[in-house]
């Protein structure tokens, strides 16, 4: 079995090993994959080792890595929604988010390539309270940003990628897509009980098609057009510009990190 790592800022993953076809998702900086197969014209088949997404990229946005390499779990993330390390003495933009833990001191190697860091480090958040304080901070420094489908940064961002990378930045691991997310935690019953950093997803025709992070039981940061907070009641989003409704509310999760010790984790 073969290893790589992400070496460009984002690289997007193709549904099918060409540029026609649409973007699923991005791989930022410093991310671990499995290369699961060649493609003729420089593809590969990658299955990402921090969420198990699979897709297809371009074979110069990543270096190949050993096994052991591979394996380290230990990481920091790029703490600021835009990151510049130095890549053997060049500047690189990286998006938050971005792995940058094998570097000691600031400073790591990929392959031949050495790069060096001095930016905020985030990522590991001690219990729920702080959990919770750093989803709505970094949350809300995603305002505005614009809806990408397959996006995961500030500079395009889908509802699912959002809410995966807001969590991350928390320390708190989701599944990429929307519906994968619904599947993970505990089920809030009433809307009334909800607390900041819970999952709202919202259906259609009983499919899962969408994603947000609760501030409350009346408020919702999610991305929709752009990142943006909205209001929320039983029955789904309102629009806090237009004051029309616009996603059907589905169901309520919450993750286990953000479950105190005495409120137990079933239920």
């Amino acid at each position: 079995m073969k290893y790589g790592i992400v070496v460009v800022p984002a690289a997007p993953v193709r549904k099918k090993p060409h540029h026609k076809f649409e973007m699923v998702n991005q791989l930022l900086f410093g991310e671990k994959l499995i290369l699961l197969s060649v493609k003729q014209k420089g593809w590969y088949k990658v299955k990402s080792l921090y969420d198990g997404y699979k897709g297809w990229v371009t074979q110069h946005m990543i270096h190949e890595i050993d096994k052991d390499t591979a394996k380290t779990t230990t990481y920091g993330l790029a703490g600021e929604l835009l990151n510049t390390i130095q890549v053997n003495d060049l500047p690189m933009h990286i998006p938050m988010g971005s792995f940058i833990g094998e570097a000691v001191k600031g400073k790591g190697r990929i392959g031949n390539w050495d790069y060096e860091y001095k930016g905020t480090l985030a990522g590991s958040v001690a219990d729920p309270a702080a959990a919770k304080a750093a989803i709505e901070k970094y949350g809300k420094e995603w305002l505005n940003a614009p809806y990408l489908w397959g996006g995961k940064t500030i500079l395009g961002v889908d509802c699912s990628g959002f809410a995966q990378t807001i969590f991350k930045m928390a320390g708190i691991p989701l599944l990429r897509d929307a519906w994968q997310q619904a599947q993970e935690g505990r089920v809030v019953k009433k809307l009334e009980e909800a607390a900041l950093g819970d999952l709202a997803f919202f259906d259609d025709r009983q499919e899962i098609v969408h994603v947000g992070i609760l501030l409350g039981p009346d408020r919702i940061i999610h991305s929709s057009g752009k990142v943006r907070i909205d209001t929320i009641d039983k029955k789904g989003i309102i629009s806090s510009e237009t004051g029309k409704r616009t996603h059907r509310l589905k169901l309520i999760k919450r993750m286990p990190q953000l479950i105190r010790s005495t409120e137990g984790s079933t239920g």
